[in-house]
């Protein structure tokens, strides 16, 4: 998958993107090689970090790369027993040390806590929605769900909340992109099926959801609905030229959560959910720690008073570690993964 800006559909900017004409620039670049997943989804989001991309350097030649990932290669297995996220993102950062990508475009959610040695996280643009949606064709809830209704997701931590809200559903993997997710659905292998509604969004098919969970009662995944843009350490200019893409209340948000999850061994092996937003008396950070089945679940809150759009990154990161000291405090070390 290789495509030029010159085959490009310009999409509307937001001007919450924060990407101003106003704002020092470094010197434009002529051209920007973007690494993706091989997926509709991926495509989505590099497109969508192209139109801003071009919308400040117009004279940029933004082309995109597909990379197929091992992750994308072994559909019939759970992420936790063959290698975890990592598996999304190993071939990606070849290619960006190898001069075949300048940065990639990466679901946050898919980012393992430990970042890879000498690379970093460059950008984090506004987040989509961050909730999980219900998919279904029949009932329009999770409680409406009869009795030993087939729910497909290959989220541990959806599990878990599914297991706690309804025991008596059945809980079975699925993989694969989102197409052939909901094509799964539509052929009957499943009653109902969740997927995050960022991706629906971003593919045109938000009217698939019945339902949209309300991160209240059902805790999104650390990150979910925002966007990474990765480079090598060592690429200060491309750094540079992705600074007007960050969203600094998303930035504050997201590094909340993954300071949470890092703090509590986050992995694909531990049932872990993490989502921060802005109220009134600052950053209010909500987290979740369960068992598989759902039986035993820790639940925790805690604010910070940080400004929105100066605040710092550690400060933000010091209110996830102390969520999670609270959460170790009270026994969370039963849930982790060894």
């Amino acid at each position: 998958m290789l495509e030029s800006a010159a085959a490009r559909t310009h999409a509307p900017l937001r001007a919450t993107d924060h990407e101003s004409a106003t704002m020092a620039l470094p010197s434009p670049p002529r051209q920007l090689l973007v690494a993706l997943r091989k997926s509709a989804l991926s495509l989505c989001h590099a497109q969508y970090i192209r139109d801003r991309l071009l919308a400040i350097y117009p004279d940029c030649d933004v082309m995109l790369r597909g990379i197929t990932t091992q992750g994308d290669r072994v559909l019939d297995q759970p992420l936790a027993e063959i290698g975890g996220k990592g598996l999304f993102i190993q071939e990606i950062e070849t290619a960006m040390l190898e001069g075949r990508a300048d940065f990639a475009v990466h679901s946050l959610k898919d980012m393992p806590m430990e970042m890879a040695p000498g690379f970093t996280i460059a950008a984090v643009p506004i987040r989509e929605d961050p909730r999980d949606a219900l998919v279904c064709n029949a009932w329009p809830s999770i409680d409406a769900l009869p009795d030993g209704a087939v729910v497909g997701t290959s989220s541990l931590r959806r599990e878990a909340q599914l297991r706690e809200r309804k025991p008596t559903l059945r809980v079975k993997l699925l993989r694969g992109n989102v197409n052939t997710r909901v094509q799964k659905l539509d052929e009957g292998q499943y009653d109902a099926i969740i997927l995050a509604a960022a991706g629906l969004n971003r593919l045109e098919q938000g009217h698939r959801a019945s339902a949209l969970l309300d991160p209240a009662e059902f805790l999104p995944a650390v990150g979910q609905g925002a966007l990474a843009l990765e480079c090598p350490v060592g690429r200060t200019d491309v750094i540079e030229w992705l600074k007007p893409l960050i969203h600094p209340p998303t930035l504050l948000a997201i590094s909340a959560e993954r300071a949470f999850s890092h703090a509590l061994s986050g992995s694909c092996h531990t049932p872990i959910g993490g989502y921060a937003t802005f109220r009134d008396d600052g950053l209010w950070l909500r987290g979740l720690i369960a068992s598989r089945d759902g039986t035993d679940i820790l639940r925790g809150e805690r604010t910070a008073r940080i400004d929105p759009e100066t605040g710092k990154a550690s400060d933000a990161e010091a209110l996830g570690r102390e969520l999670a000291d609270e959460f170790l405090a009270r026994g969370a070390k039963r849930f982790i993964a060894t």
